[in-house]
């Protein structure tokens, strides 16, 4: 029994790192190529702005909330900054000031919806989504935004991306080859770190756990529990901003499509991280390995032809997988907690 019991410990602690591993070791078979530098920076290149918002959706479970509206945050930043720059004309700096005001005010009525008006977290941010969803296509009817394109009132903008704000999302960085590693690489690893220190070592981050946890418990303790949420709601909105300023960087225009999938990839991130090393709870270092997985798994998949279609089954897969870890092989039930 001790070592029926050993054994599943170590599955649910390692076990999604085995998987990960033994993936890595099947593509570089399979797939000739997947082994190299490029290969690594591409996968990072793909999942990074998708991790950035995962985090996002982190702080959020980490007090017991969840986060919605990050993908429609994150398409508004990259519409609206777009906007700025294309039709108002200002510049790289005020565009990305903007979208981080934005993001951060979107959290804040998240917020207060929750705390404040007792709105149901789910029913909250998914208000909010298609608020923005809406909002976002009112000022150019719909239309993607970039130079030369005709506005609702007969006007053009004449407006341009600046070359700063273009590299924030194109200039790569020299490491092991000349332009090898992409910014926003560099954005996602130390937003990653930046999240894990608050979270796991500072008494705020503890804090916030303890909330999710045991709201009451924490408010008893001490614990202002409704400026902790709102703040985690308003990291959560930057966080997804930054991620649609990165897309919007690499795009180089507004395409009002492009953030389609941001919002399931986040929160399917977020939710894998519950299984790595065994935590079953939400935290920075599990979603960013689960960013990295899910990249792993596409990329390889990718090089060895398999059709496009089949990439929204392999990650709900990937998804069940990760959820077995957490809550089955653990034996809990509900929502993990830490």
């Amino acid at each position: 029994m001790d070592n029926r019991t050993s054994l599943v410990d170590l599955a649910i602690r390692y076990g999604f790192l085995v998987l990960m591993a033994a993936l890595i070791v099947f593509f570089g078979i399979m797939a000739e190529g997947f082994l190299t530098p490029f290969s690594a920076v591409f996968i990072l290149q793909s999942v990074a702005i998708t991790g950035i918002l995962a985090l996002g959706v982190t702080a959020t479970l980490v007090v017991g909330g969840f986060d919605l509206s990050i993908g429609a945050v994150a398409t508004s930043a990259l519409m609206l900054s777009s906007y700025v720059m294309v039709v108002w004309e200002m510049s790289a700096l005020s565009a990305v000031l903007i979208c981080l005001a934005m993001g951060a005010f979107v959290g804040l009525i998240n917020g207060l919806l929750v705390v404040k008006m007792r709105v149901p977290d789910l029913l909250a941010t998914l208000g909010m989504m298609f608020l923005l969803v809406g909002a976002q296509r009112i000022p150019t009817e719909g239309r993607s935004i970039s130079t030369g394109m005709s506005l609702p009132d007969g006007s053009v903008a004449n407006g341009k991306f600046s070359e700063a704000f273009l590299a924030l999302g194109r200039h790569r960085i020299d490491f092991i080859a000349p332009n090898l590693v992409p910014l926003s690489v560099i954005f996602l690893i130390a937003i990653a770190i930046g999240v894990w220190v608050f979270l796991e070592t500072t008494r705020h981050g503890r804090l916030m756990y303890a909330i999710g946890s045991n709201q009451q418990a924490a408010s008893l303790a001490g614990a202002n529990v409704n400026r902790y949420k709102i703040v985690a709601y308003m990291i959560s909105g930057v966080l997804a901003s930054v991620g649609g300023i990165l897309l919007a960087a690499r795009l180089g225009r507004g395409d009002v499509a492009s953030g389609n999938n941001l919002l399931l990839d986040s929160v399917a991130a977020a939710l894998i991280g519950f299984a790595v090393l065994g935590a079953s709870k939400p935290n920075a270092f599990g979603t960013a390995i689960g960013a990295l997985f899910v990249g792993i798994l596409l990329q390889g998949l990718t090089m060895m032809n398999a059709p496009y279609y089949t990439q929204d089954f392999v990650k709900g897969a990937v998804l069940v997988i990760a959820l077995v870890f957490t809550f089955a092989l653990s034996g809990r039930g509900g929502r993990a907690r830490g």
